[in-house]
């Protein structure tokens, strides 16, 4: 027991920022390879194979959020101290207005560039479902966080989060693959 107890006390301490991004890139992964197993149970895909390539992609896009999550809430707890109603209520519509709109716009550009498309690829796609997504953010998030800034200590945050997360990545796949997707002329189950 006490070997746990040491893991936990170092991933939760001295490797947060580490626990934080590898959280991040696994639960993408994980997330992406729900949303796959769904296009798949929908009859989206020919045969049963899993893309690791882009479940890849994805788990990339997440080590590239955690650090920015990680920074993010750390800096907000430190200059919004506190869990009363008033400091909780600041620090859910900074979240809202500056953190979600830049994990929104890293994920686009991020899988963008992961994926080798252009400047102008990765703008359309913004273009086309950045208001999608964030608005599904104001639904999703508030409540969560609200959970996450009012009880939970500060370090353990982000990974509250990318493990709540891994259900809204799946709806993040979604979004990101569905072009590609229902372009595939196959006939679907549903």
């Amino acid at each position: 027991m006490g070997i746990i107890k040491t893991v936990v006390k170092k991933c939760f301490g001295k490797y947060l920022l580490v626990t934080n991004t590898v959280s991040s890139g696994i639960l993408m992964a994980v997330g992406d390879s729900m949303q796959q197993q769904i296009e798949t149970y929908r009859g989206f895909h020919e045969n049963e194979s899993h893309d690791a390539v882009r479940s890849m992609n994805m788990a990339m896009v997440g080590i590239i959020l955690g650090p920015i999550q990680h920074v993010f809430y750390m800096y907000l707890d430190r200059f919004i101290p506190g869990r009363d109603l008033f400091s909780v209520s600041k620090k859910l519509l900074l979240d809202q207005l500056i953190a979600s709109p830049v994990y929104i716009v890293t994920f686009f550009y991020g899988s963008a560039y992961i994926e080798n498309h252009t400047l102008a690829q990765a703008n359309d796609e913004l273009r086309h479902k950045f208001l999608q997504v964030y608005l599904v953010d104001w639904i999703v998030w508030p409540p969560t966080q609200f959970i996450n800034f009012f009880f939970l200590p500060s370090k353990y945050r982000v990974i509250y989060l990318n493990g709540l997360t891994t259900l809204y990545n799946v709806y993040l796949s979604y979004i990101k693959h569905k072009d590609k997707v229902e372009k595939l002329d196959l006939p679907r189950k549903y």
